[in-house]
Formats: C-alpha cells, sequence, structure tokens
C-alpha cells in the first residue's frame, strides 16, 4: 500500500490513513528502555547443526541488542527518541554506542556499570537465517532503581518500548512510570507477570513467542501446534487466545508473510512486500522501532503495523542489524496488497481489506 495507511514514506511526507492525516516524524516521545549489545556476527554458508563445526566466511564487530536496534529504527523513522540502559566499563562502549548517536537518539539515559557490555554472538547462513546467543553482561545492571532513576523521562513519554533483554524487575518498573504506551515486545520469551504483559498496548511476538506464552499462561489454543500445523488460521488462533487472555492488542510478527494486528477494532493481516533477502538479522527490531515512531506519530495501530512491516522488508536487503534501517529518506519496498480475517473492521478503508 503506498497509498492510504502508511506514515512517514520516502521523502518524509505524511500520510493520508483510514483516521486522517498521519504526520511523518514524531508529535512525541519514544522512550526504549533496554538491551545494548555489541553484535559479533560471523557469516557461514549454512547454520551448523547440533555438534558440527564449520569454517565461517567472516565476522565482524557492529552496535546491537534489541533495545538499541529499536531505538535506531524509531529515531530513523522520525521519531524523537531517548534510549535508556546500560554499557560496561570495558572499553566497549565505542562499539555499541556509534550509531544510536548518528541516528540522533538521545543516550544521557545511558549509564556505564561495571563489567563487560552485553554481547551477541550471531550466526547468518547463505539463506539469510540465523541463529542468535546473548551474553547480557551490563544489561543485568537495568534493574528497577535504575530504571526508576529515568521515571521522569518515561512519564513524559508518547511511547515505551520494552524488550525481554533485561531484567524482570526492570521492565515491571517502566511499565509503572510509563506515562504513555507501552509497545511490549517480549523476545526472548522469559517469566514476566502476568498483569505486566498485559499493560501492552500492543504487545509485539513472533509466531513461536506467542505460543510460549500462551503455553507458559496454561492457556489453550495452538499453543501445542507443531511446527508443520503453523498456518495462517493457527497464527490467528494464537493471536485470539492471546487477546481472550486480556491483552489489550497484539501484534505477531511472521516474517515473510507479514504481521497479524489484532485490537478492538478487528484483526486484519498485513502481508510483507517480496525482496531479496541479505540478511534478517533485526527485522524484527526495525519492525518494532518503526511501529513505535508511527504510534508516537499519531497513527493507528493498523497504520503504524502497515509502515512497520515495509521497513522490517527493507532492512532484510541489506547486512547487518542498524546500519540497514532506513530514514525517512529512503524508498521503502511497495506494500503488499493486504488480507483480511473473519471479523475485521477495516472493510471500508481506502486500501481494499474487506471482513
Amino acid at each position: 500500500m503506498s497509498g492510504p495507511g502508511v506514515v512517514g514514506t520516502a521523502g518524509g511526507a505524511g500520510a493520508v490513513g483510514a483516521d486522517g492525516p498521519v504526520p511523518a516524524g514524531s508529535a512525541g516521545t519514544v522512550v526504549v528502555v533496554g538491551s545494548i549489545n555489541v553484535d559479533q556476527v560471523v557469516t557461514v554458508d549454512r547454520l551448523p547443526l547440533p555438534g558440527e563445526t564449520l569454517i565461517g566466511s567472516s565476522m565482524t564487530l557492529s552496535p546491537g541488542g534489541k533495545g538499541a536496534n529499536q531505538a535506531v529504527a524509531a529515531a530513523r523513522r522520525g521519531a524523537r527518541t531517548v534510549m535508556i540502559g546500560a554499557v560496561g566499563d570495558d572499553g566497549r562502549a565505542d562499539d555499541a554506542l556509534p550509531h544510536l548517536r548518528s541516528s540522533g537518539v538521545d543516550v544521557s539515559g545511558v549509564d556505564t556499570v561495571p563489567g563487560p557490555t552485553g554481547l551477541a554472538i550471531v550466526s547468518v547462513g547463505g539463506d539469510s537465517e540465523n541463529t542468535i546467543v546473548v551474553v547480557p553482561g551490563a544489561n543485568g545492571a537495568v534493574s528497577a532503581s535504575f530504571v526508576g532513576g529515568h521515571a521522569g523521562a518515561l512519564a513524559e513519554a508518547a511511547v515505551v518500548v520494552l524488550q525481554g533483554e533485561i531484567p524482570v524487575a526492570g521492565i515491571a518498573a517502566a511499565v509503572q512510570h510509563a506515562g504513555g504506551r507501552v509497545v511490549f515486545n517480549l523476545a526472548p520469551v522469559i517469566d514476566v507477570p502476568a498483569d505486566v504483559v498485559k499493560a501492552a498496548d500492543p504487545l509485539v511476538v513472533n509466531e513461536h513467542e506467542g505460543r510460549l506464552l500462551l503455553t507458559a499462561w496454561g492457556a489453550s489454543g495452538s499453543a501445542a501446534a507443531s511446527e508443520a500445523e503453523e498456518a495462517r488460521v493457527d497464527d490467528e488462533s494464537v493471536v485470539a487466545s492471546l487477546r481472550a487472555q486480556g491483552v489489550t492488542s497484539v501484534v505477531m510478527t511472521r516474517g515473510a508473510a507479514g504481521a497479524i494486528v489484532s485490537d478492538a477494532s478487528g484483526t486484519v493481516l498485513v502481508a510483507s512486500p517480496r525482496v531479496a533477502a541479505v540478511d534478517s538479522s533485526g527485522a524484527g527490531d526495525a519492525f518494532v522501532g518503526a511501529l513505535a515512531a508511527g504510534l508516537a506519530a499519531g497513527a493507528s495501530l493498523l497504520e503504524a503495523a502497515r509502515d512497520a512491516v515495509r521497513v522490517g522488508a527493507f532492512s532484510v536487503t541489506g547486512v547487518g542489524t542498524q546500519a540497514s534501517y532506513p530514514t525517512l529518506e529512503d524508498e521503502l519496498p511497495a506494500a503488499a496488497p493486504a488480507t483480511p480475517t473473519e471479523g475485521s473492521a477495516d472493510a471500508d478503508s481506502a486500501d481494499g481489506v474487506t471482513s
């Protein structure tokens, strides 16, 4: 969809969505409370099997961490963005922070603590798929008291963005102090109190994370579905089950299949543009950052998700995480036609989504 429902398209121009004009850039501030890592990325022809040793073709160090990635993505899509997190005193801060700074993210909320900076060990196969192992390091210092020290910024934020790579107590404190909308990307899936998860609007999960959360909550539905059964209808069932558990709104990211967006107005499938993928690392974070930027700019959840799917697709055409994220000046891939789900409330929108 290159017309209605797109937030901040190429060149920084605004868009007109179902709810009226949507500005490009920020009307409110996005505050990201989360992880800051250095990514050690190894490329291989294919990902190794358990117990197997392979020879890699290259190794690079680059900035990463889900929190930092999402902050960069939000800032590059025009949002005023503040990062709250920690780096170690091991000298790796210069490796972890450059894209945050160059993207215009306010890093005054990033503290240096004793110990190592967080590290992510990423393997990228020839098919662009990846595996990631994260060593938290300084991210473990983002405690309730640490977050409480930034209560003022959280209270003034239009959107507070969280992930699962910091301590649960820090996540809960951020929710407590948030004055605006909370976007909670429960990745990885950690043991977070249900009331904290249900404060999200939206909760953002992928297909596997959604099932893991339902299993943790002891909910019925498609949580126990085999991989072969994880078809579209099962994904929609997982989303419906999460909503039935009391989550205000849910966005399920589905890689090349796009996203499912569900809130009080209905449930809609947002298709992803087809692109030649080079590296899928950080695509989910690009999506979340763009989603937060759209919401801060006044977009509806569906409008913000439509733009975020295109941002995620753009990101996989480049190498690495933060360096691959688009600005408002970059031309995003043309949007794919959307597909409705039963009961969609978007039947009358100008882009042809029907119930």
